[in-house]
């Protein structure tokens, strides 16, 4: 047979593919995967099927549907005043992995350097190694409600950063930047030929009053900005794949010049609809409220357990530390959870590149209030 010589020899399969199977497997609950348990919006699932009837069927425009991207320049500038152009500045991705990969891969060359913050999502290290960069990693820690420390931040900064790899609300770890943050960052990128990508997939996801600190409410930020959102995350509907991305101009060009040839365009009638949907503010602008009943209820259940609860200021994730029951790794002890109590969850040191454990675990509070409800009292009666 012929050899293959793997382009990411250290990836295998994902943890939330292991962790989703092992659950259907033994009957557990499914506070892993980030994925409701619970329908998306009827009127929405009409609206797909009216724009299916109306004949929206083929291909959509390689940027997306027009309307949609008008939709979206008008949300955008009415959340953060930021003007974008929708011809030349939005772009309708696959969902938010996608435009990652694809911002990744159109500003990224062999030997540029990248920083990330661990723990981080899993999509960013591979996208920034198949593209030949270098992955400078920044561990933040539980023990410091994982802030970022920014001088340490400057200490990785060369002539090879090319860059800054952000995420707020933040999975795993349901932290959120700050407007401290924001004057650190701008100080660090000023005069500096470093981008920014943005990963702000939860950015509706934010609670007890605290504001979303997009790169698009800061003029000398959202010119070397890439900023990805999601649809499946907004309107509960992850299976559709469908987000977008924002840039400035000269970086859309480069954006569309790999989107044309990694998926052209997509789903046309599930934009239409979306679209149509977006018209009634309300559909995000009520999310806040909406989690944040989602994340009392299930951290005044947990409460009552032997976990140590984390903050958790937006996503729909709940970490806790449990280094205080156990010695066990956290990937033993999630495994464990999900034999024994009949609850899965996520083991965070998959999130770091040299699988730091500092014995968190992360559930999902994206579920009906029942299967919570279930989850909680299954981890009052597990048993060390």
């Amino acid at each position: 047979m012929s050899t293959i010589t793997s382009k990411l020899p250290q990836v295998g399969t994902t943890i939330f593919t292991t962790m989703s199977a092992l659950a259907a497997e033994v009957g557990a609950i499914n506070l892993s995967q980030g994925f409701p348990d619970y329908d998306c919006s009827p009127e929405l699932i009409e609206l797909v099927n009216k724009a299916m009837k109306d004949g929206h069927n083929q291909y959509a425009p390689m940027a997306g549907v027009k309307a949609l991207r008008n939709q979206i320049a008008y949300k955008t500038q009415k959340l953060y005043g930021a003007s974008y152009d929708p011809d030349t500045e939005i772009t309708i991705t696959a969902g938010g992995t996608q435009a990652i990969f694809t911002a990744i891969s159109a500003i990224v060359h062999p030997n540029d350097e990248v920083i990330v913050f661990e723990p981080a999502f899993d999509c960013y290290a591979p996208a920034i190694k198949l593209m030949g960069g270098v992955v400078k990693s920044l561990e933040l820690e539980p023990g410091n409600n994982y802030r970022i420390d920014w001088a340490m931040v400057k200490k990785l900064i060369n002539n090879r950063t090319k860059l800054i790899i952000l995420n707020s609300p933040h999975n795993p770890t349901a932290t959120i930047l700050h407007e401290q943050d924001i004057n650190e960052l701008s100080a660090i990128v000023k005069n500096q030929n470093i981008f920014i990508l943005s990963d702000e997939v939860y950015e509706h996801l934010i609670y007890d009053g605290e504001v979303h600190h997009s790169m698009a409410r800061y003029p000398e930020l959202r010119q070397r900005s890439f900023i990805v959102a999601s649809f499946g995350k907004l309107f509960h509907a992850t299976g559709w794949k469908v987000g977008y991305c924002l840039a400035p101009a000269y970086l859309m060009h480069e954006f569309k010049k790999i989107h044309q040839f990694l998926v052209f365009s997509v789903n046309s009638a599930v934009q239409y609809a979306i679209a149509e949907y977006l018209k009634n503010e309300d559909t995000y602008l009520n999310l806040p409220a909406f989690f944040q009943q989602k994340r009392d209820h299930f951290r005044n259940g947990l409460a009552a357990t032997q976990f140590e609860l984390l903050p958790s200021s937006g996503s729909y994730f709940q970490s806790v530390k449990y280094g205080h029951l156990t010695d066990e790794s956290d990937t033993t002890f999630a495994l464990r959870l999900t034999k024994e109590a009949g609850v899965a969850c996520i083991p965070t040191s998959v999130f770091y590149t040299k699988g730091t454990d500092h014995r968190v675990l992360r559930f999902c509070f994206a579920k009906k209030q029942e299967t919570l409800d279930d989850a909680v009292n299954r981890l009052l009666d597990f048993k060390l």
